[in-house]
């Protein structure tokens, strides 16, 4: 069997909550324990500086979101954890990138074109108001942070499928034009991954600010699933948990003989109440332990740091040979 290199990136905005975890985090620490294969996660800074400019919010949702990692079981021995900005052959790479890419590939961006189209719906006479360079290349920083490690599989949600075919684009003109240096990765779409709703019904998102934070005290988090969105069905009418948010994020963590019995009380007329007080016992009893890893985690920033230092080191041996090569294959070797 060929050994496969997985690639992950989490973007460092907000704070990690319920649908992070069930959308990307578990499945990508479920596959760091295969032997066969490479695992690279890493904080996504570069990218956050696009979104979020503000030093402080920026910092903290670094040290959250690394922290969400490793409370959750992420093992670093067995997989490489490391940030973005702590790897410079990274912003190279996407420099020696950016000269091989076609203008107008990145006019073809979904999220480019987005905001373009907002602006022309807003009346505005410049359809790239706004619209900063970093927004505008994001699809090559991206590229880079997967060709740098030779990423093979690169697990994307649909709305991501646009950019990995952009980067297997970059990569195959940079090796048609220079060398076959750079691995062409193959698009990775879980079909079957999990996606749960917010308070309000709509995608968890915190663009909507309906989430559910994953480490909020047990207090926090019984006071938001009681603010669940339901509909006005009485205490003994049978309920229909399809489409119902409440049975569908017990689901995300339930066991099946748990669903099936859930599944039993909404037929049966459970009210909303106890369907909810179920919920909460069960995330509860899940994320009890993992919470207090986590405050642990926040307490001490210099365990967390040091973590990701030693992911850092481990990710720039195969960073500086990879550049080394690219350097020498563009011409920018040492005389």
């Amino acid at each position: 069997m060929t050994k496969q290199t997985y690639l992950t990136g989490i973007t460092t905005t907000g704070t990690p909550h319920l649908g992070n975890f069930v959308g990307a985090i578990r499945p990508a620490i479920e596959a760091s324990r295969v032997a066969e294969n490479d695992s690279y996660y890493f904080l996504a800074d570069y990218h956050a500086l696009i979104n979020a400019q503000d030093p402080a919010s920026v910092r903290q949702s670094r040290q959250e979101i690394a922290a969400t990692w490793l409370a959750m079981g992420l093992d670093t021995e067995k997989s490489t954890f490391y940030r973005q900005s702590d790897i410079p052959e990274i912003p190279e790479l996407t420099w020696v990138l950016t000269c091989m890419t076609a203008k107008g590939l990145m006019n073809r961006a979904h999220a480019y074109k987005g905001v373009v189209q907002e602006n022309i719906d807003a009346g505005s006479q410049d359809p790239d108001k706004g619209i900063t360079m970093g927004l505008f290349n994001y699809p090559i920083l991206m590229s880079a942070d997967i060709l740098m490690f030779k990423a093979t599989k690169v697990p994307v949600g649909k709305d991501q499928v646009q950019h990995l075919e952009m980067c297997r684009d970059i990569a195959q003109r940079f090796n048609h034009h220079y060398k076959p240096l750079l691995v062409v990765p193959e698009v990775v779409v879980d079909k079957d991954a999990a996606l749960i709703t917010g308070l309000d019904g709509r995608k968890m998102s915190k663009s909507y600010k309906n989430t559910i934070p994953l480490f909020g005290t047990s207090k926090q988090l019984r006071k938001l699933i009681m603010k669940i969105k339901t509909n006005s069905l009485e205490p003994g009418e049978p309920k229909d948990p399809e489409g119902n948010t409440v049975f569908e994020i017990y689901q995300a963590f339930a066991s099946q003989s748990q669903v099936q019995a859930l599944r039993e009380d909404y037929a049966n007329g459970i009210s909303w109440g106890d369907a909810k007080q179920q919920l909460y016992e069960l995330l509860e009893s899940q994320l009890a332990e993992p919470r207090e890893k986590y405050n642990e985690l926040m307490a001490k920033p210099e365990e967390v740091e040091a973590v990701l230092q030693a992911g850092a080191a481990k990710a720039r041996v195969h960073s500086k040979e990879l550049m080394r090569q690219v350097r020498e294959a563009v011409g920018l070797s040492n005389l």
